[in-house]
């Protein structure tokens, strides 16, 4: 045990040391039967799965190294040592300086550690390992190998407790996206509206999320991925509310919309396809089933209402552990065309089908899911249906 002054070590670790140690012993399986002697890990999400490290200064280098035989080796910027000890049960640092190479030292490290011969994976598709980054890893190491994926394909599976985390985010989601709707009124700008979401999301719990609200109105809302930009809701608007919250950096989402007086016929009937479509999705959920069973349900649905050019995306996305800049696990699965990969129990997804006509208006209707024994479960418990609000 490591302790800093009054910084206990894992005294704010998200899961216990038998939890990470499972995790561990599972991810040098999968390294052994990769060929791999030692992973440099830099992903900050599979970093916090491994060992519970986490924080806002994951923009710094920081790398996880995990040999198959042999302790872990957390390399961290001394500014960064507190929260690790907090939030690790790991006991070997290797801290270096803002006047340090990271590069430099982290070569360092696998030479005083003898793994300079071994064969040396890393994570190279996560969000973090910048092109000079890897060159300058590379110039040193000569080869090395290509580890993306083996972390990623334990992290589709959530435990028990993981889900638990993500329960709790989903009720922080609940909590916001209800408030959201309270504050469309005439009158109104989007940040209201976001500010309402985040501040009552936050008060419920959530921490820091790997992605801003999606909020928008008008005719704004017709733009695919818009933000809040202080306009004011007039009568007769849509508006479009997706929003997610995290505990403990598990993430749930959802998304709502909502019309600020009577809706035009063809929003009420886009939006009466995206419920059938979303309940389509969910339908062909079940253990075994590939990750493209509940697009293709979800498309025949649009296209036979002959929405096809409205809905030009995947179904849905793995969700879970995140930091900025995205609140899904996009990466590690998708419902898409193609994607054969089975669903298995404790799998979990956003799914979001959402139809536009761009420019105008945008509706849609989402569900964060955990695939059971039988099917699905949704996490959340805000009515689905288009809210109606007085003008």
């Amino acid at each position: 045990m490591q302790n800093i002054g009054n910084v206990v070590q894992g005294s704010e670790s998200a899961f216990s040391v038998q939890e990470f140690d499972l995790r561990v012993a599972r991810a040098r399986e999968l390294l052994t039967a990769a060929g791999l002697d030692v992973m440099i890990i830099t992903g900050p999400e599979n970093i916090f799965y491994l060992t519970g490290q986490q924080t806002p200064g994951y923009y710094t280098f920081q790398a996880l190294l995990l040999p198959v035989e042999g302790d872990p080796v957390f390399v961290i910027r001394q500014l960064e040592y507190c929260n690790f000890i907090a939030n690790t049960w790991i006991s070997d640092a290797a801290i270096y300086q803002d006047g340090d190479n990271p590069i430099d030292f982290l070569f360092g490290v696998l030479r005083d550690r003898h793994w300079l011969n071994s064969r040396i994976g890393i994570d190279k598709r996560g969000w973090f390992l910048p092109i000079a980054v890897y060159e300058a890893l590379q110039a040193k190491l000569g080869t090395i190998y290509d580890g993306a994926g083996v972390i990623e394909q334990l992290r589709a599976v959530k435990s028990a407790a993981e889900l638990e985390k993500m329960g709790h985010a989903a009720r922080y989601v609940d909590a916001g996206m209800r408030a959201g709707l309270e504050a469309i009124a005439a009158g109104a700008d989007e940040n209201a509206l976001v500010a309402a979401m985040m501040g009552q999301a936050i008060a419920a719990g959530s921490e820091y999320v790997g992605m801003e609200p999606l909020v928008s109105s008008g005719t704004r809302s017709g733009v695919p991925h818009g933000t809040w930009r202080r306009r004011k809701i007039q009568p007769g608007d849509p508006v479009f509310l997706e929003m997610a919250a995290a505990h403990d950096r598990y993430h749930a989402a959802l998304m709502r919309s909502a019309w600020l007086g009577k809706p035009p016929a063809a929003a009420l009937e886009m939006e009466k396809v995206c419920q059938e479509a979303l309940q389509a999705a969910l339908d062909a959920i079940r253990p075994g089933a590939t990750c493209e069973a509940p697009h293709i349900a979800c498309q025949q649905v649009i296209d036979r209402a002959g929405y096809t050019d409205n809905f030009r995306k995947r179904t849905g996305y793995s969700i879970g552990v995140a930091f900025a800049p995205d609140w899904g696990e996009g990466a590690i699965l998708s419902l898409y065309s193609g994607i054969t990969t089975e669903l298995q129990p404790g799998m979990t997804f956003h799914i979001p089908p959402a139809l536009r006509i761009y420019g105008e208006f945008t509706v849609g209707v989402s569900e964060t899911i955990v695939v059971t024994e039988t099917g699905y479960r949704s996490l959340g418990t805000i009515p689905r249906p288009l809210t109606l609000i007085n003008a």
